[in-house]
């Protein structure tokens, strides 16, 4: 066997010092941090994130580093599992998704000029809130004609977001004693059971993601010692329901 000159073979080792200069375990290293700063970029990007528990995943997430500051005293309820961050994470992407639907739902009440109908987001989801006489006249549960229009037009859009949608029917708390309806129970569960069957029978909803509810005078959104504040109360609510609402859903 030759043996490679010495300015040769100095060479050669001079070459593989300079290749594996870095060590191979610095590759994987920098990846994993690329990939937390972009999992945290994507964290701050939702305003709806709930503070306590992001700061609690960047404890965690420290502390899985060791990069805990000095002095500080970790408990570990002050820690959340992986599962819990991916939850969050899943909550600000629905959030950020409701937001858009909100949007969507707004411009079409604007370019409709849909008169009586509210929307708003709360913790159960997307809220369009149609009051009294919008939809029914006093004390009937039969829907109107014009409020056909207006269900006709929320219709295609509410269909495509897939998601449980809540008719909930509400009234104020005026005794109804006719023979139709014995009191305010069946008065706001009749006309939230009537626009359910409007959906299904007129635009194929599915009745797997549709239900109905009736909360009768015990749900106001205004007191009831005015008349102005009375009309608050008897409306209809339809609701798009978050995944956490979803969860509380008979299947």
């Amino acid at each position: 066997m030759k043996t490679l000159p010495g300015s040769i073979r100095r060479r050669i080792n001079k070459n593989d010092e300079q290749i594996s200069s870095a060590p191979g375990w610095m590759t994987t290293y920098s990846d994993l941090i690329t990939q937390i700063l972009i999992f945290f970029v994507l964290l701050f990007s939702f305003s709806s994130i709930d503070k306590s528990k992001f700061n609690a995943a960047m404890l965690s997430l420290q502390g899985s580093l060791g990069i805990i500051d000095g002095g500080m005293v970790i408990h570990e309820g002050d820690f959340i599992e992986g599962g819990e961050v991916e939850e969050l994470l899943i909550s600000a992407q629905e959030q950020q998704e409701f937001e858009l639907l909100q949007e969507e739902v707004e411009e079409i009440v604007t370019e409709e000029n849909l008169k009586g109908v509210q929307v708003n987001l709360d913790e159960r989801g997307l809220v369009i809130r149609l009051i009294e006489g919008v939809l029914f006249d006093s004390g009937k549960a039969d829907i109107k004609d014009e409020a056909k229009d207006i269900l006709d037009k929320l219709a295609p859009l509410l269909k495509e977001t897939h998601k449980h949608i809540r008719i909930e029917g509400h009234t104020d708390n005026l005794p109804i004693h006719t023979r139709e309806f014995p009191s305010n129970w069946e008065l706001s569960t009749a006309r939230a059971v009537n626009v359910v069957k409007y959906m299904i029978e007129k635009h194929n909803f599915s009745p797997y993601i549709l239900s109905a509810a009736g909360y009768g005078e015990y749900r106001p959104i205004a007191p009831n010692d005015s008349a102005k504040n009375r009309s608050l109360n008897r409306r209809v609510d339809i609701i798009i329901l978050k995944s956490t609402s979803e969860a509380s859903e008979p299947k």
